[in-house]
């Protein structure tokens, strides 16, 4: 961020794991002389529902249908995602062949081709590791030194930590779900809720960490300091976080883990420490993934684990099972590229800036809009981006503290974020839960009702709002 308009790279250097974003942002300008200035296309009723329209039928399709039935498994997402695609396709305007390269050019974008390089080498590590022991150990590791009844407040715990330490919610959950499921299969605890929980704690470092990218956006597009933002955040969620590790420590009094009398063999815990400790480095994520699966290799065929037919055969398995993940992302970002362009997101703006009323008024309007822009990305740096410098000109109009007003924008992109089903960490989460049981065990859905934390942030952003909390800031 050193020249005049505040250049943000966001590289995986930065952001190590994975990027917290679905369609992870590597660089990206944000030109602050020109923000007050910022309009948007003003689109005609009509066009505007026509052009979120692909949305409601995802929603319709897969949600709605699902909850009808009772059984999320009753309606494939990749199935709902072709659907939808199909008609965000047939709506828009233009030729058919410029309506697939406008398609094409969304789901095949050179940063969304990155995010998926390194959705193959996650599943490839995560496979790996569980064929040659790693998993296991960590969860033996965990279980031995850990009192039963705060297994579920410890799996929350350090999911906030990694994700505060590192500044992605992606990459902490590709880091624990596997020990997640774990922990959950030789302790009854419902797998669907244990993953849940490292879904909510890796929000808690995506809204608060320096170094993460909705936080760095939030900031610039508000002119505020981090240190400030941080300060608001921390009124905001630690009293959350806080009643929560309470609340998973009362859930968690009569867990029960299996004993083993097995050893824990601290070698094979070693995949999973030097992924974490190069991350929190800040080295590039695909090398991060690149060093973890040849210690896995290196450590399997060390051990008797697999020989060097083995390792590739477990590889490869790790890489297919992610081809479901990889059909969805692609989809969903194509469908959601025909959406903006067909004006959906000047659409919302639109009608929402133009019923704002007092300080309450305005800074549930930022909210809306971040949250609405959010669910129609999939992408919480994306929504702020876009909102970022409508946020600003309304805070100024309308007296709001700078402050304030870029954490209501990072905070509420979380809450949104941490619920959709659609977005990258609820899909990569499932995905790798299903990759380390060997078969379909949860589905997006099934895991809402146990993302405690991104509800609770997104009820306490509402009272900071309703209730002028922090007073100082308000």
């Amino acid at each position: 961020m050193q020249d005049a308009g505040c250049r943000i790279f966001f590289n995986n250097s930065q952001f190590p794991i994975l990027h917290s974003s679905l369609f992870c942002i590597f660089a990206i300008d944000i030109n602050l002389s020109n923000m007050k200035q910022t309009t948007f296309k003003k689109i005609p009723t009509g066009q505007g529902w026509l052009a979120l329209s692909p949305l409601i039928v995802f929603l319709i399709l897969y949600l709605a249908t699902s909850i009808i039935a009772n059984d999320f498994y009753k309606v494939p997402i990749t199935v709902a995602f072709l659907v939808s695609s199909i008609y965000a396709v047939t709506i828009s305007k233009g030729s058919l062949s410029k309506r697939i390269e406008t398609f094409s050019k969304g789901a095949g974008s050179r940063n969304m081709m990155l995010m998926l390089w390194i959705f193959v080498l996650a599943g490839a590590f995560a496979a790996s590791a569980k064929t040659m022991g790693a998993v296991d150990a960590t969860v033996n590791l965990a279980i031995t030194f850990l009192p039963n009844s705060l297994l579920l407040a410890g799996i929350f715990l350090a999911s906030c930590f990694i994700s505060l330490a590192i500044g992605t919610s992606v990459g902490t959950i590709a880091a624990l779900t596997p020990v997640a499921v774990g922990i959950a299969t030789q302790t009854g605890i419902s797998i669907p809720m244990a993953v849940a929980i490292v879904v909510g704690g890796a929000f808690f470092g995506d809204n608060l960490s320096f170094i993460s990218d909705t936080t760095i956006v939030a900031t610039q597009t508000q002119q505020c300091k981090m240190s400030d933002k941080f300060k608001i955040n921390s009124f905001i969620v630690f009293p959350v976080a806080i009643i929560l590790l309470i609340v998973y420590g009362i859930l968690g009094k009569d867990v029960e883990a299996t004993t083993t009398s097995e050893s824990i063999d601290i070698l094979k815990v070693l995949p999973y420490v030097a992924v974490i400790i190069t991350a929190m480095c800040g080295m590039n994520v695909l090398l991060v993934l690149v060093i973890g699966i040849v210690l896995t290799g290196i450590i399997g065929m060390a051990e008797g684990c697999y020989d060097v037919f083995g390792w590739f055969s477990s590889m490869a398995d790790g890489m297919l099972g992610m081809s479901e993940l990889i059909i969805m992302t692609l989809l969903a970002t194509g469908m959601l590229t025909m959406i903006r362009e067909s004006g959906g997101i000047d659409f919302i703006i639109g009608n929402l800036t133009k019923k704002i009323s007092g300080k309450r008024g305005a800074e549930l309007c930022i909210a809306s809009l971040a949250c609405l822009v959010n669910i129609c990305t999939a992408n919480n740096t994306v929504a702020i981006i876009t909102t970022g410098p409508i946020a600003k000109d309304i805070a100024d109009r309308f007296g709001i503290d700078s402050r304030k007003s870029a954490s209501i924008l990072d905070t509420i992109s979380c809450f949104t974020q941490g619920l959709i089903p659609y977005g990258a960490q609820i899909l990569i989460a499932t995905s790798l839960t299903n990759e380390c049981l060997g078969h379909t065990a949860i589905s997006p859905g099934s895991m809402f009702p146990y993302l405690y934390y991104p509800m609770a942030i997104g009820i306490a952003v509402l009272i900071s709002i309703l209730f002028r909390y922090p007073r100082k800031y308000s």
